[in-house]
């Protein structure tokens, strides 16, 4: 078996070019990594390196060895990360999200018994959800895709709203609802980290522009003491703050938004041998989804 050092010193000069810079980025003297690539030679049985005076690069068997290092390299780290999240996972029950709406939700939903759970804060990129619940390193994750495969399963929980809440004097204030198109040529004070929700309202209000904030406290601020319009969600009441600014803020008007991509389905994804832990968590969700 190969010295999984031996394959990190390969790696590394592959990257570096140099025994002097391989011994300093792995913090060992220059011979050191001399007697460790020769000894991997000798362990391959092949010749690796082209060794001229004052110079020594790799050969072509070489450069495939290099690059079948760095593919075990990642390997053996995946694996270890794999097994410790898995370790994790038996202890505390993590979830996170693709859209922030269901974390605000599940944050005071669970809030009594988080003992052995943890919610995640950050918003997970879509495209890493299969790889994520894959590796453990989440117990369950919300999204907005219902995910099927041989080891994962979806549960729907329920179907997201979105609202604009417009200054009261503004004429859509009077509706019972209103369209993305009608928002045409509007500037919006919105929160930077929605998720799937930036791209749904960037590419349906024509003309529209989006001042985002990335602190909840300036989003208040800004929302508090203008009359630029911002977004809000059927699970927007689950957050206290949230609830009590708009309380406060007699100039607006809550109005829901009436098209189809204001209707985001949710579901909860998790690896099938999860089911029997997250299956109590799944059932409070959706007891208590706001219709």
């Amino acid at each position: 078996m190969i010295d999984p050092y031996l394959l990190e010193e390969l790696a590394t000069f592959a990257n570096t070019g140099t025994l002097a810079k391989t011994a300093e980025q792995l913090n060992v003297t220059q011979p050191t990594v001399t007697r460790g690539m020769q000894k991997l030679e000798e362990d391959l049985g092949v010749k690796l390196f082209d060794r001229r005076p004052n110079h020594i690069k790799l050969t072509k068997t070489g450069q495939l060895a290099a690059q079948e290092a760095v593919t075990l390299i990642q390997a053996n780290k995946q694996m270890i990360d794999k097994v410790r999240n898995f370790d994790q996972n038996q202890r505390e029950i993590r979830i996170g999200s693709v859209i922030p709406g269901p974390l605000i939700f599940l944050k005071n939903l669970l809030s009594p018994e988080t003992k052995n759970r943890q919610i995640s804060s950050d918003l997970i990129p879509a495209d890493q959800v299969v790889t994520l619940l894959i590796n453990n390193a989440y117990t369950g994750i919300i999204s907005n895709q219902e995910l099927t495969s041989p080891n994962i399963d979806s549960q729907y929980l329920g179907t997201e709203k979105l609202a604009v809440n417009l200054d009261k004097f503004m004429y859509h204030a009077n509706q019972s609802t209103v369209s993305f198109s009608e928002l045409e040529n509007l500037s919006f004070i919105v929160l930077s980290d929605i998720g799937p929700w930036r791209d749904i309202i960037q590419n349906e209000i024509p003309g529209a522009k989006f001042l985002y904030q990335d602190q909840r406290e300036a989003f208040s601020e800004i929302t508090k003491y203008s009359d630029f319009p911002y977004f809000s969600s059927s699970l927007s009441k689950s957050d206290p703050s949230f609830t009590e600014q708009f309380k406060e803020d007699d100039n607006r008007v809550r109005i829901p938004l009436g098209d189809k991509d204001a209707q985001m389905k949710v579901y909860f994804n998790y690896l099938k041998g999860q089911k029997r832990r997250v299956s109590p968590i799944i059932k409070r969700i959706k007891r208590d989804w706001p219709h």
